[in-house]
């Protein structure tokens, strides 16, 4: 089993014709997927979506773009209603690249849904973008929650400050594209101990695919990258990040 930690292809903005061809050929390739909400309507559609297909496990929150038009509270109405299903809050976080919702609003939906996340004691998926000197802080006020930065293309230093706090790196098809050498280097050199395999799906497709677009299926061709970069096998990459997630999320 090899595990998509953080896809959309539940979300119908995205895949709304070929929905079920996507999933098809993803189970196909034997992924697991975690499918992750990005506001109420695609948080709502995670559960269903992952009530109805075997092997997908939903994550339901709120993204620092949607922050200004959605209510955290309903999130946690969703959580309380579907306990037995969602593994985890996100994607949530602190976007300051764009301007989608203002900081003040950015903030206060990332405290009041990680205050959802450790009273229910669940793992998160972050987003965080140009943000990390806000982010911490807040981070550091909820101390025992689990997680993972989703689509990981920071420094070093943060690399080493989300390590230290037990957070995991979310590595996905940027890895395989990437023109900056210090986004190499962190690709190559952060252990499998600290990463878990994702797309981002339907964004952010791997070479050789790039121009199609991305599916939960094309996670192989992370962790083939991965194998290359670390020069160990594919299927030493699969066992580790699996484990890591079945760890992290608390699935099977």
């Amino acid at each position: 089993m090899i595990i998509d930690t953080h896809c959309h292809i539940h979300d119908s903005e995205f895949y709304l014709e070929n929905r079920e061809e996507a999933y098809r050929e993803s189970r196909e390739a034997g992924v697991t997927m975690m499918c992750v909400g990005t506001n109420i309507q695609s948080s709502r559609e995670a559960v269903e979506f992952c009530r109805t297909h075997e092997a997908c496990y939903p994550i339901v929150g709120i993204h620092p773009h949607d922050s200004k038009d959605n209510d955290t509270q309903q999130i946690r109405a969703l959580v309380e209603a579907n306990r037995d299903q969602i593994v985890g809050i996100g994607e949530i976080g602190l976007d300051y690249f764009y301007s989608h919702s203002d900081r003040e609003t950015q903030m206060r939906a990332l405290r009041e849904q990680l205050q959802i996340a450790k009273d229910f004691n669940l793992p998160v998926s972050f987003h965080v973008r140009e943000a990390f000197d806000d982010f911490w802080p807040i981070f550091d006020e909820f101390p025992g929650i689990k997680g993972v930065l989703h689509s990981f293309t920071d420094n070093q230093a943060n690399l080493d400050e989300a390590i230290k706090r037990g957070l995991l790196i979310g590595i996905n098809g940027i890895s395989t594209f990437t023109k900056e050498p210090l986004q190499k280097q962190l690709f190559t050199d952060v252990a499998l101990d600290n990463i878990l395999l994702e797309t981002d799906a339907p964004f952010l497709t791997p070479t050789p695919l790039r121009g199609k677009m991305n599916l939960p299926a094309y996670v192989t061709l992370v962790a083939a990258h991965q194998a290359k970069l670390k020069a160990v096998s594919p299927d030493d990459v699969i066992r580790a990040t699996t484990t890591n997630a079945q760890k992290v999320f608390g699935i099977q």
